[in-house]
């Protein structure tokens, strides 16, 4: 070993980590490169922060995104690499730092995925999902969950479970979460016995049904277009499914409802079911477009396919309040939570699963 170097250990699993050791994480080592199984040290936690030993991490497709974003646009937004992926942690409580109080070593947590500060004015209002500080975070510029440990920089950002499994409370965190957010968001336009449609019944559109089924009495519309999909929205709820958007699909709402949907909620983004979204949405009602597909309107007049009279909204990520509501409800028992689980070696797989459509639940690693 050369004169200087300092001798790294490998965590094993029988004790709390020290300084100098590293564990296996799945990292972004260099911009618009496939991320790695790579070694990472250990964090330590500091004043007010928190060690969480993960038992289950959930998958999200924009992880995908982010190891093929230029190093120009990651920078802008304050993302350094290398970082470990993963947004969505279940776990336990490995070490405390200075001044924590409400938890003890050992607890089973989530994490609440999108950081926040707490403190700026759209904390204090509970907008927290908009906070500055929610722009870098755990998995998305800052190390995240794929590893063995993750950092927590503040015990605001943990939910303490009950009941659930923290290997599969991962995905409540984002998946779950995010789809609560757009649900309740159009919970005042959907009237009682109306008619609301999920496009995209994957990952988040199956809580989406979920919820839908849990907070409303709206008939249930799933649209997607890998039939085992739609097959498993029906066990979660959906009353009606509709496979892929067509050039007939909001045709197809309209003839079903009579007058279009409460509420549409798109999960994929594209300029297609943007487009069939909007047109499918009756006067008064809402339209969420959640999914980041990029899709773009090109001569189309907005003014013909926004809803008269009605709600279109978009948003980043969930609040710290819709992550709790969430958990209430998995707690409850009104909630199923499936999900695909993966040893961390073979996290590659796992996201080649998930792009290919072929995930029953939501992939979840665990790091052996």
């Amino acid at each position: 070993m050369p004169r200087g170097a300092r001798a790294h250990r490998t965590v094993p699993s029988a004790r709390l980590p020290g300084m100098g050791d590293t564990m296996e994480a799945y990292r972004i080592v260099e911009w618009e490169h496939p991320p790695q199984l790579t070694e990472a040290p250990v964090p330590e936690p500091g004043p007010g922060q928190v060690l969480v030993e993960v038992a289950g991490n959930g998958l999200c497709h924009s992880d995908i995104g982010m190891a093929r974003m230029p190093g120009a646009i990651g920078e802008a937004i304050g993302w350094k690499v290398p970082f470990t992926l993963g947004h969505e942690v279940g776990g336990r409580v490995a070490a405390l730092g200075a001044g924590v109080t409400g938890f003890a070593e050992g607890d089973p947590v989530a994490v609440i995925s999108p950081r926040s500060c707490g403190h700026c004015s759209w904390c204090v209002r509970g907008e927290d999902n908009n906070c500055r500080d929610s722009f870098a975070g755990r998995g998305y510029g800052m190390d995240g969950g794929l590893a063995r440990y993750v950092l927590v920089h503040s015990a605001r950002e943990l939910v303490k479970l009950r009941t659930l499994d923290p290997t599969v409370a991962g995905p409540l965190t984002d998946a779950g979460a995010t789809s609560y957010h757009a649900v309740r968001r159009a919970l005042p336009r959907i009237r009682p016995g109306g008619t609301a449609v999920v496009i995209g019944a994957g990952g988040l559109g199956s809580y989406a049904v979920q919820h839908l089924r849990a907070l409303t009495t709206a008939q249930v519309v799933a649209v997607d277009p890998v039939p085992a999909r739609l097959d498993y929205a029906v066990e979660l709820g959906a009353d009606v499914t509709m496979e892929g958007v067509t050039h007939d699909t909001a045709g197809d709402i309209l003839a079903l409802t009579g007058e279009g949907a409460d509420a549409v909620l798109d999960f994929v983004g594209i300029g297609s079911t943007i487009l069939a979204g909007l047109r499918a949405t009756r006067r008064g009602g809402a339209f969420a477009l959640v999914g980041a597909g990029q899709g773009q309107l090109e001569g189309v007049s907005l003014f013909d396919v926004l809803p008269k009279d009605g709600e279109v909204f978009t948003f980043q990520a969930p609040t710290i309040a819709d992550t709790l509501d969430v958990i209430a409800l998995a707690d409850s028992g009104r909630l199923r939570v499936d999900v695909d689980l993966f040893p961390l070696d073979r996290v590659a797989e796992a996201y080649e699963a998930m792009e290919a459509g072929t995930l029953r639940g939501r992939a979840v690693v665990t790091p052996t």
